[in-house]
């Protein structure tokens, strides 16, 4: 049994973990902080496990991060008015890395409420806390809330915590590229590389590396992406950060396949998927299978795409993330509709139908729930109109006259239709980062109920709407799209459609 440290000898620890966490070495770091967190007491051991728990969530071991704050949260005092709060943000953050959002959100509103009493000595936890809801807002695409958020922190940080300056300096970089301001982004990167290297913090420079070299390889701009990359791979693989290196892996995988360099791709690809693996991070794998299935489709073969491809949406399914598991089916068909192009099969054209016409249906469900005209504005081009047009090319290539009857009747081609099919047997190439899915179905119990037609007006408007209705054709009493939209909501676990049904004429 380990004699316990006295609390001199546990603070001596805790600066040794600090300082090796300093220099780049996670492990170190860890396992002192894992020996003060066994032998220590009080208010020591509780900083010593939070302390752990963050080196085992920069390390990749984010479901162990997870349970370490748990622990240290159930351990730590009621009147604990500064620790908790901390750990509390910590814990977001890993709750970020394993896909729950909603736990993260959740430990943010604790945190923020604990630090809303307007203490001077609580003032550094507001920049984490604050930086913390940014990332929330941004894996959401609240592009104005986390612009406001980010603006928030980097005048906290300014007044109370220079050092963290470049945290929110990032954040706006991350919130100008992603909104198309690509100069703007490329400035405030530069902005936070140079805060970071100001403030001595390795990590956090190396990290900004890493992401600037994703903004510049995302847009194209592969030659200057690359330098970056390499230079903070070999720091992250250094560290032992596995999670960071599976992203260096997987974007330098991208980078190659853009090259045509394929092989190299995939090899990259499948060394980013065995960190990924090890770390925890289920979703990653998820996305680098689908990768590795768009290789093996262009290679021609098509029972390793499929099994790839199959992974990626039992991985979604298993969380319950059906919009994920819809985009993979469009991509799927997408696959598929090449492949046709090569060799057509009727049968094949069949599977490519029945997997395109719902997953666009569920896509182009998703507008009416979106919250302001910019995102729907992007979801419409970037997303639901290429599903939408996808579906429509397949199904008159396969001569359903029925079905595009059905989807024209039903206002669901958005102003994308284009029923020319392209002749290439190039495969299509899978964007280094899928649009983001809203995570959540809104309540629009109180929403306006309009006609068919209208409700896609008010929808590109930016009036709160219903669903559309179920469309019920005049002749026959049929219900357009009947059994796309019952196997829709059935495969992705969400409604496409109101309840009500109205005539088509």
């Amino acid at each position: 049994m380990t004699d316990p440290l006295s609390p001199d000898e546990a603070r001596e620890l805790l600066a040794a973990g600090g300082a090796a966490y300093g220099r780049g070495d996670l492990t170190a770091a860890l396992a002192t902080f894992e020996q003060v967190a066994r032998s220590a007491t009080g208010d020591l051991r509780i900083s010593a496990m939070i302390n752990a728990a963050s080196m085992s969530d920069e390390l990749g071991d984010h479901a162990a991060a997870v349970d370490r704050y748990h622990e240290a949260l159930a351990a730590m005092p009621a009147d604990a008015r500064r620790i908790r709060p901390a750990a509390l943000i910590n814990l977001s953050q890993a709750l970020q890395h394993v896909g729950d959002l909603d736990g993260a959100q959740t430990a943010l509103e604790q945190a923020r409420s604990l630090l809303t009493d307007g203490a001077d000595d609580l003032e550094d936890l507001r920049v984490p806390c604050l930086l913390s809801l940014t990332a929330v807002a941004i894996h959401r695409q609240q592009w104005a809330y986390a612009a406001d958020l980010a603006h928030e922190s980097l005048e906290a940080a300014v007044r109370s915590a220079p050092t963290l300056a470049g945290h929110p300096l990032m954040n706006l970089a991350a919130v100008h590229f992603e909104t198309g301001r690509f100069d703007l982004a490329d400035d405030f990167a530069g902005q936070a590389l140079a805060a970071f290297d100001e403030a001595g913090d390795s990590n956090a420079f190396a990290e900004t590396q890493q992401n600037l070299g994703i903004m510049r390889a995302r847009s194209g701009r592969h030659e200057d992406a690359e330098p970056l990359l390499l230079e903070s791979q070999r720091y992250f693989e250094q560290a032992g950060a596995g999670h960071r290196v599976g992203i260096g892996l997987k974007v330098l995988a991208f980078v190659a396949e853009g090259r045509d360099q394929k092989e190299r791709a995939s090899a990259l690809y499948r060394r980013s998927v065995e960190y990924f693996a090890e770390s925890g991070a289920v979703l990653d794998v998820a996305d680098v299978n689908t990768r590795l299935a768009t290789l093996a489709f262009s290679a021609g073969r098509r029972d390793e795409g499929e099994a790839l491809l199959a992974s990626a949406v039992e991985t979604y399914a298993e969380l319950d993330l059906g919009l994920h598991c819809a985009q993979v089916d469009v991509w799927h068909a997408t696959l598929l509709e090449a492949a046709l192009n090569v060799d057509p099969d009727g049968a094949l054209h069949k599977r490519a139908v029945d997997l395109a016409v719902p997953a666009a249906l569920t896509i182009d469900a998703v507008r009416y729930s979106l919250p302001n005209g910019f995102q729907r504005e992007q979801w419409n081009r970037h997303v639901a109109d290429p599903a939408m047009a996808l579906a429509f090319r397949l199904s008159y290539g396969c001569g359903d006259a029925l079905l595009v009857g059905d989807l024209i009747e039903a206002h669901c081609a958005g102003t994308a239709l284009d029923i020319g099919r392209s002749t290439g047997s190039a495969a299509p190439t899978l964007p280094l980062v899928m649009p983001d899915l809203p995570d959540r179905t809104p309540d629009v119990s109180t929403a306006l109920h309009l006609g068919a037609a209208l409700a896609g007006v008010a929808a590109g408007a930016g009036l709160p709407v219903s669903l559309p209705p179920h469309l019920t054709m005049s002749v026959g009493g049929r219900v357009a799209l009947e059994p796309y939209i019952a196997e829709a909501e059935k495969r992705y676990g969400r409604p496409i459609r109101d309840s009500r049904s109205v005539q088509a004429w």
